[in-house]
């Protein structure tokens, strides 16, 4: 939470927040993409360098204005019909995202979210609820609470808030599914963390998530001293760390 805070003051003035790149996205079958600047966490698979690690010294502020007309152009030229933010953590700069919601829900484009969903109370995930075209996707860093503190930086404590951000985001009506790291896991955990999961929705849909092994990333794992079981090369295919 310090972390973010901190990111806070260096990526937000006001309504503005800084951004590196606005892009289109092969994922989601083609999807309109904001890179934002600035995280929360400090995760060893993460392929976002200079704009997570020096967030006061990069990127550039906009406007909410100007990140929706940015991304919709992109959207219209590629025939998208899905809008995101993307790069680091999009929940940071809160009065910024809310603004860009309300704009994108003056269009048809659907919205997703991807969040490790550290910041997202109660109140948030009530003023999240607002936005009709709103899709949330939580991305759980690890299974459980040791291997997220592993893999993040943080304090093993972060992990229960990425579970009550769930919960938060459902009990507002949000439309939510989970997606876990699941390369740092043997199948016992991935199964434990599956029951609870349950638990707090039957329904739930799980997506299984595994780490590419871009070159920053390599390093990172390395200079970690982790190695993941399963890993992918940035053509998709299943490879181990060098």
């Amino acid at each position: 939470m310090e972390l973010a805070h901190r990111t806070e003051k260096a990526v937000t003035k006001g309504i503005l927040r800084k951004y590196y790149r606005f892009r289109p996205s092969a994922f989601y079958g083609g999807i309109s993409t904001a890179d934002c600047v600035g995280c929360a966490l400090k995760c060893v698979f993460c392929w976002s360098g200079f704009p997570r690690d020096s967030p006061e010294r990069s990127g550039r502020y906009y406007s909410p204005e100007q990140v929706s007309e940015k991304l919709t152009s992109i959207a219209e030229k590629r025939g998208y019909g899905q809008l995101r933010v993307s790069g680091n953590e999009p929940t940071i700069g809160k009065e910024h995202l809310l603004r860009l919601l309300e704009l994108v829900d003056e269009t048809d484009y659907e919205f997703i979210l991807e969040t490790s969903g550290v910041l997202i109370d109660k109140e948030y995930a009530d003023q999240l609820s607002k936005s009709r075209n709103l899709h949330v996707r939580i991305c759980l860093k690890g299974t459980h609470k040791e291997e997220f503190s592993r893999l993040t930086g943080s304090t093993p404590e972060g992990f229960e808030l990425q579970l009550k951000a769930l919960e938060n985001l459902l009990d507002a009506g949000v439309s939510t599914h989970v997606a876990v790291m699941k390369s740092f896991s043997c199948e016992e955990n991935f199964n434990r963390l599956l029951l609870r999961l349950r638990e707090i929705k039957s329904s739930l849909y799980v997506e299984e998530e595994y780490v590419t092994l871009y070159p920053l990333v390599i390093e990172r794992l390395k200079t970690a001293g982790i190695k993941p079981f399963v890993a992918y090369d940035r053509s998709g295919k299943s490879c181990k760390l060098p």
